[in-house]
């Protein structure tokens, strides 16, 4: 299973208003750490069923990325009951990806 993408109109439903928490990925196509991270954010996806990651294209969804105050990519948001509860920015490792979410 790949990271489902969202945008503004499905951010709501797939990610504020989830029973689990969601690792939201905000990213751009041009972003090279962004394209490096996709393999690892997939590999931890379909092996951790306590939480979901969605990615967000910061270019095509320019809203959202102003409501986070995203002003580095790749920049990884941790959100649990609609509330953000931690984030990475840059090219960060798995084990900094699990702990985040442990958090």
């Amino acid at each position: 299973m790949s990271v489902l993408e969202v945008n503004q109109e499905t951010f709501e439903a797939e990610v504020l208003s989830s029973d689990v928490p969601v690792l939201v990925d905000f990213n751009a196509t041009w972003c090279g750490p962004c394209r490096m991270m996709k393999p690892v954010l997939e590999e931890i996806e379909e092996s951790n069923p306590s939480f979901r990651i969605v990615a967000v294209d910061v270019d095509e969804n320019d809203e959202l990325a102003e409501d986070f105050e995203i002003s580095s990519i790749p920049c990884l948001v941790a959100i649990k009951d609609g509330k953000e509860f931690g984030r990475r920015v840059g090219l960060v490792s798995k084990e900094s990806i699990l702990s985040l979410m442990e958090g």
